[in-house]
């Protein structure tokens, strides 16, 4: 007879389930995507292309995000009639089928608990994410280049569209500096506890045998503004150049000037686009990010001053939020959460959820204590 009875782990699953369809508010949810639906139905939609983008996108997004809490409820019901078939039949192979269920709902479910706290201003927002390569020569180039490849095998994973926008490569190994875009719900608020400085221990295959050689890479995350963001730029603070697209090893891509860099005179922030075909749409790119990174930088500034005016002392970020050792002990660590993980492949091939809903509990645990 077989002893099958996972109901405690099912109920547990349906109570989380139910605080994250309460949070979602799925009726809201649904009226949004009615609402939005009409919207793209309309016949004159596309006589405003951004606006079309726009629409189109937000209901892609909000579909989504209903269609995951969907398919959980759905899966839950099905899961109660396979242990209850399971049981009937005396079947083994239908039991181990529910405890592998059980397992993906409770990863799912887990993940969808994650979202709920993300209810920042920008947190819903799709992600554009820019590496640059810091201290270690060719090994923080190459460093680079690993990780760019771990966010974009994740947003494989997630099956997330990803855009990439600019990137310029080393004269040796890796990267100088990438940045893509994340099209996704809530990929800037999932993504934005990766931000800060990563640091790679390891030895070194550019110099010396056995040489350990530790190199860095700062990864930086932004949300995608849809709408005008309300920051004025004068013109006399802008320098813009424009340059030829090109590839690995200065392999031109095209014969026209059409990649255009923004250089922000008085903050001096830096963006370049070249993915776009025309110089115009590259601009018009390169000003949005522009534009978004001096409102955050806005904010930063407001929210600083705010606590030293309360002088409040609280845990801030650093500089090194995570380190990855690839020799030893081959490790990845996280130095804020603790959340450790002992095979670097599998985070280097885009395995880092883990690491992420760490960090999103840890950056929220202050406002909840």
């Amino acid at each position: 007879m077989l002893d099958f009875d996972p109901s405690a782990d099912i109920q547990a699953l349906r109570s989380t389930f139910s605080d994250i369809k309460a949070v979602v508010d799925v009726d809201a949810l649904t009226a949004e995507i009615a609402r939005l639906s009409e919207e793209a139905g309309a016949p004159d939609l596309w006589d405003d292309v951004d606006k079309a983008q726009k629409v189109t996108s937000a209901l892609s997004h909000r579909q989504s995000e209903l269609k995951r809490v969907t398919d959980v409820e759905s899966r839950l019901d099905d899961l109660e009639v396979l242990v209850e078939l399971a049981n009937e039949m005396d079947d083994e192979d239908s039991a181990e089928e529910a405890r592998r269920e059980i397992a993906e709902l409770e990863d799912i479910v887990g993940q969808l608990e994650v979202q709920t706290l993300l209810d920042g201003e920008y947190d819903d927002r799709s992600a554009v994410v820019t590496i640059r390569s810091g201290a270690g020569g060719d090994d923080a180039t190459d460093f680079a280049e690993m990780l760019m490849r771990m966010y974009l095998r994740w947003a494989e994973r997630h099956k997330y569209s990803v855009k990439v926008m600019d990137t310029s490569y080393a004269e040796g190994a890796g990267i100088k500096s990438a940045t893509f875009e994340i099209d996704a719900p809530y990929a800037y608020g999932t993504l934005s506890v990766e931000a800060g400085t990563h640091r790679l221990a390891r030895i070194s295959p550019f110099g010396s045998a056995d040489k350990r050689q530790t190199s860095f890479a700062a990864v930086e995350v932004i949300p995608v503004m849809e709408e005008a963001v309300e920051v004025d730029i004068p013109e006399g603070d802008i320098r813009v150049d424009v340059f030829r697209s090109s590839g690995p090893g200065g392999q031109s891509v095209n014969t026209t000037d059409s990649a255009v860099r923004l250089t922000h005179l008085p903050t001096g922030l830096v963006v370049s686009m070249q993915n776009e075909k025309s110089q115009i749409q590259n601009r018009a790119a390169a000003m949005r990010v522009l534009q978004t990174r001096l409102l955050l930088l806005q904010k930063e500034k407001e929210a600083a001053k705010k606590k030293e005016l309360a002088g409040v002392i609280t845990a801030s970020w650093g500089d090194q939020m995570r380190s990855y050792f690839l020799y030893g002990q081959q490790l990845v660590k996280d130095l804020r959460t603790g959340h450790e993980v002992g095979n670097p492949a599998i985070v280097f091939d885009g395995d880092i959820d883990g690491f992420i809903s760490a960090g999103i509990r840890w950056r929220k645990r202050p406002t909840e204590d």
